[in-house]
């Protein structure tokens, strides 16, 4: 069997229109807030889906399920970034000069 073949035969991922690129010009202040922003944006939504499944104006309720578990999934995702941050800054700080 020839792998080579096959490899060539399959095209190499890429992603969509959601490539994000960092402009040399934008500091770490800025990525970090456009980050807690998109956040924050996915938490109202996840509000909104709730309050809607609560008062029964949701139409679709697996799409409002959805934004519900996107928004849980950014949270841990947000939380997990800054407990691995801390976890880097307290190791650095111990470290013998």
């Amino acid at each position: 069997m020839n792998i080579s073949s096959i490899s060539n035969s399959i095209s190499p991922l890429t992603l969509n229109n959601s490539e994000q690129k960092v402009s040399d010009n934008q500091s770490f202040q800025n990525m970090l807030s456009d980050a807690i922003g998109d956040v924050n944006k996915e938490q109202i939504e996840g509000y909104k889906a709730m309050e809607g499944i609560a008062t029964g104006k949701v139409t679709n309720l697996q799409e409002a399920v959805q934004q519900i578990e996107e928004a849980e999934l950014s949270m841990k995702l947000a939380l997990e970034t800054k407990n691995k941050a801390v976890s880097a800054y307290k190791e650095i700080m111990n470290m013998q000069i």
